[in-house]
């Protein structure tokens, strides 16, 4: 078996693309189920963030694998697959394990080092193995690419160097309310919410990262929206923002400078008419900036073309490229670094890999083995009837303990010579020599795939 990953990203498709890609909630379940009832597939997770829609899958046929991801991702998506195929990218084996450590990283995303897909991996992770549809393989890497995450974070400036879409965009929204000056130019404060209400539409992780970071900018007030007013309360508690009811929305939004959404509701939250509603009770001249970091998008882009209304949506943050992102310039050596992290991390997965390829010939050689002495000390203890209890105990320790000694040579340097060329010669050597059964082997590698718990389960926490 072998990891394959068929996706769409902010690198290969427009905004409208990836909104008409995302599956989310009961959709997601039935696509993760439906993927590992293909008829190549082992295991499969998706990634689904307003940046990506990627399936990772273990297959053991690369075309049947494409082909069957592919075709379930159109029909899941209704997009139809002539439409939806020259947008998708595949990644098969090491460079699909490489892919998925470089996004847990943050090198994938469209703010180079934004830690909020290494949230969004884990909660992947743990919805297929919620589904069961995860697998032993999958889970492995999956671990591995939280912990090359982490450790990109915590070991270097990757966080300093970038910043999260939140930030990025709240910065854009300010540039806006600052306006410029005569030449062109940002006017002095760009970049700060001092003096400044800002409205939080939503009380997800998103939105309470806006609210954190709104207040970090010095807004001068802040109010927070939701459907859910309890939910709308804990997050203004974290800052001493103000809860607000999302029925009183026009109200909320005429009180504002610049209105956050990012609900991940599945229509529209902001519609034209209540925008246009809002600047019926605002001074006239005074400016209002929207920004919709939702996908699905929350805020009807009718609202952008009133006037007044400036509208900074997902595919504006990703047109002004990486030049207009904080950190550019410091940004490659913090980024260097982080590569070698992954191709640390990428070495131990593949030696573990290598490794985990070769254990189910060697656990069952070793069960073979202990089946052998067992019928050996049952046949010695038919015939030696007079034999003592401590005797059968000290015979068959000692008989053990020379399989154990016969097998351990072989089997570690079947381990050692699972990476070189020709390794599966070397597995396939040993089942003959010791007449292994393949039913058996396989027993073992079907057993495998299914154990629960599974080591490195800490990392999910």
């Amino acid at each position: 078996m072998s990891v394959l990953v068929v996706g769409l990203s902010h690198k290969s498709a427009s905004l409208a693309m990836l909104e008409r890609a995302m599956v989310s909630g009961d959709a997601l379940d039935k696509l993760l189920r439906d993927v590992f009832q293909a008829e190549n597939v082992a295991g499969t997770f998706v990634v689904s963030t307003c940046n990506r829609a990627e399936i990772y899958a273990d297959v053991d046929k690369f075309h049947g694998g494409v082909a069957a991801i592919c075709e379930l991702l159109a029909r899941h998506s209704g997009i139809p697959l002539a439409e939806l195929t020259p947008h998708l990218y595949v990644h098969y084996e090491d460079r699909a394990a490489q892919h998925l450590l470089a996004a847990a990283c943050g090198l994938d995303s469209m703010v180079v080092g934004e830690s909020q897909i290494l949230g969004q991996v884990r909660q992947a992770l743990h919805a297929a193995r919620e589904q069961g549809t995860l697998g032993r393989a999958l889970s492995d890497l999956g671990v591995r690419a939280l912990r090359a995450g982490k450790r990109a974070h915590a070991e270097t400036g990757i966080d300093r160097a970038g910043a999260s879409l939140v930030s990025v965009g709240l910065a854009v929204a300010a540039g806006r309310l600052a306006g410029a000056d005569a030449e062109g130019q940002p006017a002095a404060g760009a970049g700060s919410l001092a003096d400044l209400s800002v409205l939080v539409v939503g009380a997800g992780s998103m939105s309470s990262l806006a609210v954190a970071t709104a207040a970090r900018m010095g807004a001068a007030g802040i109010v927070v929206a939701n459907r859910s007013h309890d939910r709308a309360a804990r997050v203004a508690a974290t800052v001493s923002a103000t809860p607000a009811d999302l029925s009183r929305l026009p109200a909320a939004m005429a009180a504002a400078d610049l209105v956050v959404s990012c609900t991940g509701a599945p229509g529209l939250v902001i519609s034209a008419a209540a925008v246009r509603d809002a600047l019926g009770g605002r001074a006239p001249g005074r400016p209002l900036v929207l920004l919709d970091l939702a996908l699905p998008r929350d805020v009807d882009t009718g609202a952008g073309r009133l006037p007044g209304v400036s509208l900074i949506s997902l595919e504006d943050l990703r047109e002004a490229g990486p030049a207009g992102l904080p950190g550019a310039a410091a940004r490659d050596e913090h980024v260097a670094a982080v590569w070698q992290i992954i191709a640390a991390e990428f070495a131990a997965h593949a030696s573990a890999d290598r490794a985990a390829r070769v254990a189910p010939t060697v656990v069952a050689l070793r069960a073979k083995a202990a089946e052998v002495v067992e019928a050996e000390l049952a046949r010695l203890a038919g015939r030696l009837d007079s034999m003592d209890a401590r005797s059968h105990r000290e015979i068959a320790q000692s008989m053990r303990r020379v399989a154990d000694k016969l097998l351990h040579a072989p089997t570690v340097r079947v381990k050692e010579l699972a990476g070189a060329p020709g390794a599966d010669s070397y597995e396939a050597a040993l089942r003959v020599l010791f007449d292994l059964d393949p039913d058996a082997v396989q027993a073992v590698v079907r057993a495998d795939a299914g154990l629960v718990p599974w080591p490195g389960e800490e990392e999910w926490r």
